[in-house]
């Protein structure tokens, strides 16, 4: 799978600022995102690891 300079963009300004945005973008709204958000509820490391993780894999 190749790293596009959109993934780039989704890593730099939406994983490290808003972790569900950046999920939002590259899944949807669905169950990704509910992940996300109760993460980042709880902490925001969490969120952005997932972040990272869903935008990397996907």
């Amino acid at each position: 799978m190749a790293f596009t300079a959109s993934d780039i963009c989704k890593v730099r300004f939406f994983a490290f600022i808003l972790p569900p945005l950046g999920v939002f973008l590259e899944r949807g709204c669905g169950a990704d995102l509910l992940i996300n958000v109760c993460l980042t509820l709880l902490g925001w490391l969490p969120g952005i690891i997932h972040a990272l993780y869903i935008i990397l894999k996907y």
